[in-house]
């Protein structure tokens, strides 16, 4: 294992998410990077709408980082994707910069999003040329 990228949405399962890479990038010596993809809406003919505000994710990111090195990863390092699809993004991110390693969170615990949109997890698992853990 060289690189680890979890991705993070801020919400309690994202945390375990990034306590999990947190330790195992920790235990292996690797650099854990950390992503959130803020979601894009509109932009066809109108103005691009973002689902979250700049000081929004770089509190989300901060926290993140900051609960990573608390939680033993000594290399830390965080980027905000913005894209209209989630699990896209993350799996281009991750082939183009070489990681080895994704974990994620599992979403919504009651499946409502997973009957509606899909689920972000199952589709990065699925499309990821990595190695993918999802952390409960």
């Amino acid at each position: 294992m060289k690189k680890i990228l979890c991705a993070t949405d801020g919400s309690s399962h994202g945390e375990k998410a990034v306590a999990f890479a947190a330790r195992l990038a920790g235990l292996e010596k690797v650099p854990l990077s950390i992503c959130t993809v803020n979601v894009m809406s509109g932009g066809i003919r109108g103005p691009a709408v973002y689902a979250h505000s700049d000081r929004e994710i770089s509190k989300l990111l901060t926290d993140a980082v900051a609960m990573a090195k608390s939680a033993g990863a000594t290399t830390v390092s965080a980027v905000e994707l913005d894209a209209r699809e989630v699990a896209d993004a993350v799996v281009a991110y991750a082939n183009r910069e070489g990681f080895d390693h994704i974990v994620t969170g599992t979403g919504d615990p009651r499946g409502v999003k997973r009957l509606v949109l899909g689920s972000v997890a199952a589709s990065v698992t699925a499309s990821a040329d990595c190695t993918v853990t999802v952390a409960r």
